[in-house]
Formats: C-alpha cells, sequence, structure tokens
C-alpha cells in the first residue's frame, strides 16, 4: 500500500514540517522552540484554536525564501516515499512576505525550485495553491488574492481559503475568490469541518468553489449531499486530523465511508501531517482496515483526484495512466 500510486490535494506545507526540520532550523538560527513539542517531541497543542497558535508560532521561524525552499524539498521527499505522485500544497503569502506582492515573488521562486528538484530527485509533481487565512480577514484575503492571481499559472494554479472556519462571513470573501477565478486559478475553501454544513452551502453559492476542503460535516444535511453528488464537487477529506483534533472519536464515527457510499466524490489527504501523526500510506491503511476497501477503491479514489487537480490537461493525462499502471 505503501507504493499504490497516491495523489494529495489537501497539504499545508507549513503544517507539513517534520519536527525534526523544524529543530534544526531552530538550532542553526540559536532559536529556542521547545515549548512547541511534548516530552516526545511531537507538536504539543489541545483542541483547534490552540492547534493555530503554536501552527503559527512554527510559521514564525520560517523567515526567509531559502527557508521555505529548504521545506518544500524536505516535504516532497517525504511525501514520495509514500507514493504521492502528485500534490497540491497550500501556500500562505501571509507567510511569505506578509503578502508584499514582490517579496511573495522571492518566497515563490524558491519553492518553485525546490519542487522542480524533488521531481527530478523522486518523480513527485507538485503545484501550489495560493491560500488566504479566514481569521485574517477579508481585506488580507484581497491582497493574497491580489498575489495569487499577479503570479498565476505554472506552478500557481489554485486559490483557497484555510484558517478559523467561525471568524467572519463567507460571503465576506467572495470579492478574492472572484478575483482569483479571473486570473484562472482553481478554487477551493475549507469548510464544513468545524463550521456546519450550511458552511459547505455558503462556500458553493458565495465563493463558486469545486473543492471543499474537509466538508465532512454535509453528512448531517440530506439535500446537501444530494446538491454535492449532483454539481460533482470533491471533498478533500483528512480523516486522520479530524480525528487527531477531536472532531470524531474514531474512523469508525468518521462520515467518509457514508460520503462514499452515497456517492459524493472524494480524495483522502494528511492536511498537516507530523501534527497528526499520519501519512498518506497510514491513511490509506487505516480506510482498508476499518471500511474494508481494497486496491480498487482507493485507484478510484486516486482517478477522482487526478481529475479534480488544479493541473494542466498533459499532466492530468500523465497521472491517470500513472494510477492505471
Amino acid at each position: 500500500m505503501k507504493d499504490q500510486p497516491k495523489i494529495e490535494l489537501h497539504l499545508h506545507l507549513e503544517g507539513a514540517a517534520p519536527p525534526a526540520f523544524m529543530k534544526g532550523l531552530a538550532a542553526r538560527k540559536g532559536r529556542d522552540i521547545s515549548h512547541l513539542f511534548d516530552a516526545a517531541g511531537r507538536y504539543n497543542y489541545s483542541g483547534f484554536v490552540d492547534f493555530l497558535r503554536v501552527y503559527e508560532q512554527a510559521c514564525e521561524l520560517l523567515e526567509t525564501p531559502e527557508d521555505f525552499g529548504a521545506l518544500m524539498f524536505e516535504v516532497l521527499t517525504r511525501s514520495a516515499e509514500h507514493g504521492v505522485i502528485y500534490t497540491e500544497l497550500f501556500l500562505s503569502p501571509d507567510f511569505c512576505g506578509g503578502r508584499d506582492l514582490s517579496a511573495w515573488r522571492d518566497y515563490l521562486a524558491a519553492m518553485e525550485d525546490a519542487a522542480a528538484r524533488a521531481e527530478a530527485a523522486h518523480g513527485i509533481k507538485a503545484r501550489g495553491i495560493v491560500t488566504c487565512i479566514r481569521h485574517f480577514g477579508p481585506e488580507a484575503a484581497r491582497e493574497t488574492a491580489r498575489c495569487a492571481a499577479e503570479t498565476a499559472g505554472g506552478f500557481i494554479t489554485g486559490f483557497g481559503m484555510g484558517g478559523d472556519e467561525s471568524a467572519g462571513r463567507t460571503r465576506d470573501f467572495a470579492w478574492a475568490f472572484d478575483h482569483a477565478r479571473e486570473a484562472g486559478l482553481g478554487l477551493t475553501t475549507h469548510a464544513g469541518e468545524w463550521g456546519g454544513p450550511g458552511n459547505v452551502a455558503a462556500a458553493l453559492d458565495w465563493l463558486r468553489v469545486s473543492r471543499i476542503g474537509h466538508g465532512v460535516r454535509a453528512i448531517e444535511d440530506p439535500a446537501l449531499i444530494e446538491r454535492l453528488v449532483d454539481e460533482g464537487i470533491v471533498l478533500e477529506v483528512c480523516p486522520g486530523s479530524n480525528i487527531a483534533l477531536g472532531l470524531f472519536r474514531t474512523l469508525d464515527e468518521h462520515p467518509i465511508g457514508r460520503l462514499h457510499a452515497a456517492g459524493v466524490k472524494l480524495c483522502v489527504s494528511t492536511d498537516d501531517p507530523p501534527f497528526f501523526g499520519t501519512t498518506m500510506t497510514r491513511e490509506h491503511q487505516s480506510l482498508a482496515r476499518a471500511l474494508d476497501w481494497d486496491d480498487a477503491v482507493f485507484a478510484g479514489i486516486a482517478e477522482v483526484a487526478a481529475r479534480a487537480a488544479f493541473c494542466d490537461e498533459d499532466t492530468r493525462r500523465e497521472l491517470l495512466e500513472r494510477i492505471a499502471r
């Protein structure tokens, strides 16, 4: 299962930073980040809001384009070890130059170069989804959308929104998504994780996205499930993340199986893997045990991800061929 071709569409670059990488970076900079980890060396947080706090404090250590380039290569190398052949990473100009376009270009160049080196070394392809942070507010989201639009094409193929789902009204972020859409970017947003099914509906109505990050609370609304199926909306489901943060207690309680059985298009991702003690291999193994999913089911999920990916058609054909083989 580790070598089975996988496609990951929901991965935060900073959230994928292994503790060992961050500790090494801190040592080189003479910084103490021991408070971010527990006695076992894992990221230490309690609940979702505290997770965001630790996440953002960890991001403070990533200060230069070189830092982000090194992180990109490290993350893609680890993903490739688990059979990932293509991944889309959430990248935030908020953490890369404070939404200044000139600075963002420098950070982006370093990350794109690292992605090219990872592809040459490991065969993994990557694309970037420029991501605004919901709890930073709609004005900051507009600035982020401008960064996305000005660097769209090639490596940057999508625009999205993460952060605290309870912050603000979804409609207040419509301008940012409209601006990104006009630049030709694919659109996704976090919704239906900590917010209920109404947030998923609002994302479809106001942001007009083709994918939803998480979206698992949609299971609470049968009419919304029908809408997701009818409109072909793809959910980027991250079971390990949902369980680690306490949204569901066990995989048996998690709705991914019911969503799949209802005909909702979905794919599997890790979200922030070292924070949640997971990998793409572990996600697949857990689902196989809990739901009795076989290789054919996972191949189908990978195909859904390939067709939903924000990539060019030549890349999509290559991914589908690799999955079929």
